[in-house]
């Protein structure tokens, strides 16, 4: 790809990076009060630090386009000839907006989810006809189905903090990376855990965190995808 469509792309990504925080406040709400949360996810999350969701989002706004452009330069950079190359764009965009509100209020917003899915299902379809290569998506739909079922092993696990969030957005994300083929989706699924155990790890030696503390999986699984795309 030349310099001048990678300038292009980063453009486009600081553009998409400026609406991103927008967009994640919107979907940010905080949950019903503490009385009334179902078993699960939020059981142990103090509504009083979901209060301030709107302010920590408002504060890492400034951020937002610059991760935005490398996401995109990145992304452009790798799968330049590829022609789902907008499909991972857009996906991209989607999943800027997700990790912004799991990093929030710990909610993987299921609209956004759906959105995501229909976007690269819908998208790889349309590359695959358009290419030539129908094949490449029954890959992406293997993709899927792999990703989605080895997280939800892990989220029924004894002891698993794995919500099925976490679990739907794997199984969007095994859309693209099975386009990919096969080593790309062992790294995307491998890499979001190694990813987020490293930090977790990280935070407990440094005293941010305790062991009970929640921490959001999603960023990391976004995280993990899109080093996948670059490395396949």
């Amino acid at each position: 790809m030349s310099a001048a469509a990678l300038v292009s792309i980063a453009l486009l990504g600081t553009l998409v990076g400026v609406v991103v925080p927008r967009l994640a406040r919107r979907f940010a709400t905080p949950p019903p009060r503490r009385a009334t949360l179902p078993p699960g996810r939020f059981a142990a999350l103090p509504t009083q630090g979901l209060a301030s969701t709107p302010r920590r989002l408002r504060r890492g706004a400034w951020l937002s386009p610059s991760v935005a452009a490398v996401v995109f330069v990145g992304l452009a950079a790798a799968r330049g000839a590829d022609p789902a190359l907008p499909v991972f764009l857009a996906v991209a965009a989607v999943g800027l907006v997700l990790a912004g509100v799991d990093l929030a209020c710990l909610r993987l917003p299921d609209p956004l989810v759906l959105g995501a899915g229909l976007l690269a299902l819908g998208g790889l379809a349309a590359a695959a006809l358009l290419s030539g290569t129908p094949g490449r998506l029954l890959g992406a739909l293997a993709g899927a189905t792999v990703a989605g079922a080895a997280h939800v092993l892990l989220a029924l696990l004894p002891g698993s903090r794995l919500g099925f969030g976490d679990v739907k957005l794997a199984a969007v994300l095994g859309l693209p990376l099975g386009w990919l083929g096969r080593d790309a989706l062992v790294a995307g699924v491998l890499l979001p855990h190694v990813l987020h155990g490293g930090l977790v790890l990280g935070l407990l030696a440094a005293r941010r965190v305790h062991r009970n503390t929640l921490l959001p999986l999603g960023p990391a699984l976004l995280a993990g995808a899109w080093l996948a795309v670059l490395l396949g």
